[in-house]
C-alpha cells in the first residue's frame, strides 16, 4: 500500500532518491523535505530502497514510500505505479539517473505532475561521466529527458554548466539553486575519549565527509605531516567508507597513529566542528561543499581545494577561505598554516553562511515545482 503525507489527499511534492544514507544530496532533500512540511504541504520521500542512516531525520510529517527496487532500472514499473495511485502535484528527482527515470516514468504514467530534475554533484568527472560507454549511455539519457523535465537544478554554477553541457541544453535552461543550510542547533558535546585524544595541546582540525577517493583524505594527511612540523596538530576525520583501509594504512607509513582519529560517521558532527580550530576540505571535486557552509555557520575557519564546482563560489573565491591547488600537498599545509596564524572573524564568516539558508532555496524550488 502507497503512503502518502495525508489521507485522501494527494502529495503535493514527491522527492524521488536512491536511499536515505548520508551523503550530501539526502541530506539536501530532507531538509527540503522538512521545510516544505513545516510550510503546510504534503510532501512524499519516495526511495528506491528504505534504508539509510538519515531516516530518522526526516519530519513525522513526511511520509516515506520505498519501491524495493535493487537497482534504478528496477525501480521503473514501481515508480509509475506510484505515481498513478498518489498522483502528486509534483516531483523533485535527485542525482541522475533517478532525474532521468522520473522524467520518463511521467510520461509513461500520463499523471499530469510536474517534475524537476536536481544534480549534486560534476557528472563529467563522476565514473559514468568519464569517456567511454558509460559516458555515452549517461548523455543519450539526459539529452532524451532533460529537456522534457519543466525545472533542472543545478547546485552550483559549476553543476549548472555541466548539466547543460551533457543535456545539450542552454546554460539559461538550468537554474542554480545552492543547498539549504539549516541553522544549526545547539551543537552536542563531542565524546569524551575523543576530544580528549584530539586535544593534544596543538591546533585541532577536522574534515567530514564519506570516506571515498573523491574526498582525497590522503592529501590531507600529507600536508598533515607538514603542519605538525611548526604544531602538534591532531586531526579528526568523521564519516565513514570504502577507502577505510587504505587510509588507515597511510596513517601508519606517515607515522601519524595516535594524531589521525577517524571514529566513524557522526550524525551531528558540529559539536566537533565548533570545537575545532580549522575546517579542512581536500576533495577532488564537490557540487556544493555544505559541510564548508555549516563550518563556517559554527565560526570554524575553512580551508578548502580550489576544485569543481562549489568550494570556490562559497568562498567567494578565498574571501572566506583559503583555496588551494586540488591534488596539492604543500599548498593545502600552507594554506592552514597562514589560516592557524590569522583565522578570520567568526562573525564574518557565520554572516557568509547565511546567504545559503534554507528559506531562499525552499521558496526556488517551490516556484521550479509550482507549489
Amino acid at each position: 500500500m502507497i503512503a502518502t503525507s495525508s489521507p485522501g489527499r494527494s502529495p503535493d511534492i514527491s522527492i524521488l532518491l536512491p536511499d536515505l544514507r548520508p551523503g550530501g544530496a539526502e541530506r539536501v532533500c530532507v531538509t527540503l523535505a522538512n521545510a516544505f512540511a513545516d510550510q503546510g504541504l504534503a510532501v512524499d520521500i519516495v526511495l528506491r530502497q528504505n534504508q539509510g542512516e538519515l531516516l530518522d531525520s526526516v519530519s513525522p510529517a513526511v511520509a516515506i514510500h520505498a519501491l524495493g527496487a535493487r537497482r534504478v532500472r528496477d525501480a521503473f514499473g514501481p515508480f509509475v505505479d506510484y505515481l498513478k495511485l498518489a498522483r502528486p502535484r509534483s516531483v523533485l528527482a535527485a542525482m541522475w539517473p533517478i532525474t532521468s527515470l522520473a522524467v520518463a516514468a511521467r510520461a509513461l504514467s500520463g499523471v499530469p505532475c510536474r517534475v524537476v530534475t536536481s544534480d549534486h554533484g560534476v557528472l563529467s568527472e563522476s565514473g559514468p561521466g568519464r569517456p567511454g560507454l558509460p559516458r555515452l549511455a549517461m548523455t543519450l539519457s539526459m539529452r532524451a529527458s532533460y529537456g522534457r523535465a519543466d525545472g533542472i537544478v543545478g547546485v552550483s554554477r559549476g553543476v549548472a554548466a555541466d548539466v547543460a553541457a551533457l543535456a545539450g541544453l542552454p546554460l539559461d535552461r538550468v537554474t542554480t539553486i545552492y543547498n539549504p543550510i539549516t541553522p544549526l542547533p545547539a551543537p552536542a558535546a563531542p565524546d569524551a575519549d575523543i576530544l580528549a585524544t584530539w586535544s593534544g595541546g596543538g591546533p585541532r582540525l577536522v574534515t567530514v565527509g564519506t570516506l571515498k577517493a573523491v574526498k582525497d583524505h590522503a592529501t590531507l594527511l600529507r600536508a598533515l605531516v607538514q603542519v605538525r612540523q611548526a604544531h602538534d596538530a591532531r586531526l579528526l576525520v568523521l564519516g565513514e567508507g570504502s577507502e577505510r583501509p587504505k587510509l588507515e594504512a597511510l596513517i601508519a607509513e606517515l607515522r601519524l597513529t595516535g594524531v589521525v582519529q577517524m571514529p566513524g560517521f557522526r550524525p551531528d558532527p558540529h559539536g566537533y566542528v565548533a570545537h575545532a580550530d580549522a575546517f579542512v576540505l581536500s576533495s577532488l571535486n564537490e557540487g556544493f561543499g555544505n559541510v564548508l557552509v555549516e563550518a563556517m555557520a559554527c565560526g570554524t575557519p575553512v580551508i578548502s581545494t580550489d576544485c569543481p564546482t562549489g568550494p570556490g563560489e562559497i568562498l567567494d573565491g578565498g574571501r572566506f577561505g583559503r583555496l588551494t591547488p586540488v591534488g596539492d600537498a604543500d599548498a593545502l599545509a600552507t594554506a592552514i598554516l597562514e589560516t592557524l596564524a590569522a583565522p578570520p572573524d567568526p562573525a564574518a564568516l557565520k554572516l557568509r553562511s547565511e546567504a545559503f539558508s534554507t528559506a531562499r532555496a525552499v521558496s526556488a524550488y517551490r516556484r521550479l515545482l509550482g507549489v
